[in-house]
């Protein structure tokens, strides 16, 4: 196995590029992100929630700088000689990355959409859970700024009293919520500091009712632009990002997670058209997590079955991977090559005011629960690797709260 065979290229977008005219929600990506950021009003919290993510490069010379932080992060991959091997791979690779981006409107729009989000957000919990007012809250990503250790430092200094990490992927994986919580922790342990705030943590939603609901709405909506006589024959193909089979059988329970929410969404649309959960994103030799959603679409066009939705149900946001791959390498170039009649892909959560309501009713539930975490997050999967996750767990759960 090479060394790019590891589990962080989950997350390397290395995929060829295409010039062809972008679809309405690639222009609207470049909109949203050249768009000034939503701002929060001054105001001393009492509770700060950290919304946790991997992130995306705003412009094309942010590109390097995050696939330089992806390739060091060890919770994502291990590399031999990592500190000389990362940087060189980065650096290789961003030229490509960065003509991926220019083709969705020169950068990613996923901090405008979390910014939007957070400030719906807080003005709910304003509004529902006084007690725990004033909210406030703060945007930490993994690989490109505002860095969640920057995120951190923030917070402490505006004196917030209860910290809540809430992660923005629903669906928990060490690889990506396990790597941001593993930050909050190091972040500490690091300092040889105790916080000055109470920590908690929303470390998994993946069957919310809202949640569910906001997936089959905007599923609903886009079936309606099928041609009528095609519409019950459209097949829903719920797009998630593959892991590698070396993460799936450590017992990373990601994709049983991703299955419950498709499970309870097909219930919300009272299973209206035959669907199959696919796999995107897949790079490499190694195995990964499948059947992968080209190859899926590939094998349904042979079959007869050309009309096709596309629903990225791990991802509440527009990034690269539904902007570029679904949109442009799926949609556009593969569904032209197979023959495709219609292909389309629902909205992503992005701004819809339901999306923002179910995010404040996470945060009101949890808040009045006095967990610091769910009893997932204290089980290490069976056959963990990575020593950092065991002592983040104990971090959490031995959190005081009121």
């Amino acid at each position: 196995m090479s060394a790019l065979g590891s589990a962080g290229r989950l997350f390397l977008f290395a995929r060829s590029s295409v010039g062809l005219t972008l679809r309405r929600r690639s222009t609207a990506a470049a909109l949203a992100q050249n768009a000034p950021p939503e701002s929060q009003e001054n105001r001393k919290p009492k509770t700060g929630i950290l919304m946790l993510n991997m992130g995306g490069p705003e412009k094309l010379e942010d590109v390097h700088d995050f696939l330089l932080r992806l390739f060091m992060d060890t919770d994502l991959m291990k590399l031999p000689v990592q500190n000389r091997l990362g940087p060189f791979i980065a650096k290789r690779r961003t030229p490509k990355i960065q003509e991926q981006y220019s083709k969705i409107g020169g950068g990613s729009p996923i901090k405008h959409w979390t910014s939007m989000q957070g400030e719906g957000m807080v003005k709910l919990l304003d509004e529902t859970s006084p007690d725990t007012a004033p909210h406030k809250f703060y945007i930490g990503f993994r690989y490109v700024n505002p860095l969640t250790e920057e995120a951190i430092e923030e917070m402490e200094k505006d004196g917030v009293e209860r910290a809540v990490a809430f992660t923005q992927y629903p669906q928990y994986s060490c690889s990506t919520t396990g790597s941001s919580l593993n930050a909050i922790y190091r972040y500490y342990r690091n300092r040889g500091e105790r916080p000055k705030m109470r920590w908690s943590v929303i470390d998994r939603w993946p069957t919310h009712p809202l949640l569910v609901e906001c997936f089959a709405e905007h599923i609903r909506k886009e079936l309606l632009k099928f041609p009528e006589d095609k519409r019950e024959d459209v097949v829903i193909l719920f797009s998630a990002h593959s892991l590698p089979m070396a993460v799936v059988n450590r017992g990373d329970p990601y994709p049983q997670e991703v299955g419950a929410t498709v499970q309870r969404v097909m219930e919300r649309l009272g299973h209206c058209n035959p669907y199959r959960l696919v796999w995107q994103s897949r790079v490499g030799p190694m195995a990964w997590l499948g059947p992968q959603t080209d190859e899926v679409i590939k094998g349904l066009s042979e079959r007869g079955k050309k009309n096709l939705l596309l629903v990225p149900i791990a991802f509440t946001s527009d990034h690269i991977e539904t902007l570029h791959e679904l949109d442009i390498e799926y949609a556009q170039v593969l569904a032209e090559e197979c023959g495709v009649e219609n292909i389309r892909r629902a909205e992503s959560l992005n701004g819809n005011p339901l999306f923002m309501k179910a995010l404040a009713d996470l945060v009101q539930s949890h808040l009045k629960s006095n967990e610091s975490c769910s009893r997932q997050l204290t089980l290490r999967c069976p056959l963990c690797t990575n020593p950092t996750c065991g002592e983040t767990k104990a971090f959490f759960a031995s959190q005081k709260l009121p």
